[in-house]
């Protein structure tokens, strides 16, 4: 499939770490197929942040968009759905802005979009030592072989393999997916209203909306020896409310839920479709 000319948004999310995100952003402008835009989903950072994607926009290859709100705790949801809301093309990649990108990333994602599926991909793990390197440095390319890298298989970009691998590797399991890895058709997303907003810690908000697509009908492609990606190490998040998420998790599963009442619509004006469910309307 041509990659090339393609309407494409890249949606970073990102939390007061600058220094990470200033080499996800290096990496993007390192990519053999730009995408379209590049929009940063900033969920409170301070100005540290601003001021950063301010110098980086002066030479940055494509448009810059820095969306922000106030800091009122784990809000991932609602950002992520005023970035979607923001963007101004028909395919939308979404990633986290402690990752470092292969540079064939935005080409790989293009190539396995298909009506009718969303994209869930993988990530590799960095030790410690070796993200305190590339951080200090700035260095956006990671050496495939080098000390310090986990997920030996998710490393490598081989085109065939993941073409054979993307509409077999466990396509209906939800908890097989990432939010820091994913892309979809907007419409797609407009359809089920987005991320669902009742989540206000972290976890399960990936899978949640991976549920409502599926219930919607469309058939999730693993993208897999493609579209990679190396996680700069940090310590692990808060687990303390995860019994929280996994109940909306589960609610949405058992109520075979496809759009959610708190999402996307509410930033789109008079963009927002009208949809019936359970013989409510909901705008």
């Amino acid at each position: 499939m041509d990659t090339r000319n393609f309407s494409s948004s890249l949606i970073i999310s990102t939390y007061n770490w600058p220094e990470a995100l200033r080499l996800c952003l290096l990496s993007v402008k390192m990519q053999s197929v730009l995408p379209c835009e590049v929009i940063v989903a900033d969920d409170g950072s301070t100005a540290q942040t601003a001021e950063l994607i301010e110098a980086i926009r002066a030479d940055f290859p494509v448009k810059l968009i820095h969306i922000w709100q106030e800091d009122e705790g784990f809000r991932l949801s609602k950002i992520r759905n005023k970035a979607i809301a923001t963007s101004s093309c028909d395919y939308v990649i979404q990633i986290d802005g402690d990752l470092v990108l292969h540079k064939h990333f935005i080409k790989d994602h293009l190539a396995m979009r298909k009506r009718g599926t969303f994209v869930a991909g993988s990530r590799v793990l960095m030790d410690k030592p070796l993200s305190d390197k590339l951080v200090q440095l700035q260095r956006p390319r990671v050496d495939l072989f080098q000390p310090g890298l986990k997920n030996i298989c998710n490393r490598f970009s081989i085109r065939w393999l993941s073409r054979y691998m993307a509409d077999r590797y466990k396509n209906q399991d939800i908890f097989t997916l990432r939010g820091c890895n994913m892309a979809f058709w907007k419409e797609d997303l407009v359809r089920v209203n987005g991320y669902n907003e009742v989540f206000h810690a972290w976890g399960r908000e990936d899978n949640e909306i991976a549920v409502r697509l599926l219930n919607s009908g469309l058939k999730k492609r693993a993208i897999k020896f493609g579209g990679v990606v190396f996680h700069i190490f940090h310590p692990e998040a808060d687990r303390a409310r995860f019994r929280e998420t996994d109940e909306h998790l589960l609610e949405s599963v058992l109520r075979k839920s496809v759009y959610c009442a708190q999402g996307l619509h509410q930033y789109m004006g008079s963009l927002a479709p009208v949809m019936q469910v359970e013989n409510e309307v909901l705008v």
